[in-house]
């Protein structure tokens, strides 16, 4: 099973940008969008029911904000929305497709203000507490999306620049790591191995995107029955289609 997580930045804009030839250039079996920005009812039919995808939406209420959507080839069930609470903001999505859970995340960005990292620290911490079932359970499933945070020195170009940024303070990639050790395997680190990058964000500034420097904030990571055999970015998508390039794992199960 192929899967993809793709920050889109805005999903009307990254479909004008061509977002479905990059789709069909990857053939992913399950695509998981964050940052779509968009409710189905603002999207052409030929978007919101694409031919030979199973979608479920999860937008925001806040129109143009955040939100999340999962894309399927195969039978897709809704299992869940929100962290067994309710989720405003559309950032949590359970579903599953292939015998596969695919809990699709857009973890908070907490770069704005302070007020913007205490609410991100909030989510973080009911979200570990909540992720608990997974690695508990024998059901295979997979974690995706936009987590916002560069684990360590190599999730990020320079490391010595951003230590009191957003997305690589000291504390936020304790807990990341803490996170991880609770049961959840960071696919595709797995297959680089111990290397720089490869990175999936570019900031628009300094040439961030035409020299790579980059951070790595979006993921996917699988409890004990997944196993990873393939993994990549797919950087022209981040650099025609959004600031975020999509992320590509081919998978199997036991």
């Amino acid at each position: 099973m192929r899967v993809v997580t793709w920050n889109v930045n805005g999903l009307r804009a990254a479909i004008r940008k061509g977002f479905w030839a990059h789709v069909d250039q990857l053939e992913p079996d399950v695509l998981l969008l964050q940052e779509i920005r968009v409710t189905p009812e603002q999207l052409g039919a030929k978007d919101r029911e694409p031919d030979g995808w199973n979608v479920v939406w999860h937008p925001a209420e806040k129109k143009g904000y955040a939100g999340v959507a999962t894309m399927s080839r195969l039978p897709l069930e809704e299992v869940g929305r929100g962290m067994n609470a309710p989720d405003p903001q559309g950032r949590v999505l359970v579903t599953r497709a292939g015998g596969l859970q695919h809990v699709n995340v857009y973890l908070p960005s907490g770069s704005r203000s302070d007020e913007a990292q205490k609410s991100k620290e909030g989510f973080m911490e009911h979200f570990a507490g909540w992720t608990r079932s997974f690695t508990d359970s024998d059901q295979p499933t997979v974690l995706g999306g936009d987590l916002n945070i560069a684990h360590t020195d190599n999730d990020i170009h320079n490391p010595a620049g951003n230590k009191k940024n957003s997305g690589f303070l000291p504390h936020e990639r304790e807990w990341f790591g803490s996170w991880l050790e609770s049961g959840w395997s960071d696919l595709l680190r797995e297959q680089v191995g111990d290397e720089k990058g490869p990175y999936s964000w570019w900031s628009n500034r300094g040439r961030a995107r035409e020299l790579d420097r980059g951070w790595r904030i979006d993921y996917l990571v699988g409890n004990q029955p997944v196993r990873c055999t393939k993994a990549f970015v797919h950087r022209p998508g981040g650099m025609e289609v959004s600031d975020h390039a999509p992320v590509v794992f081919d998978l199997e199960l036991g």
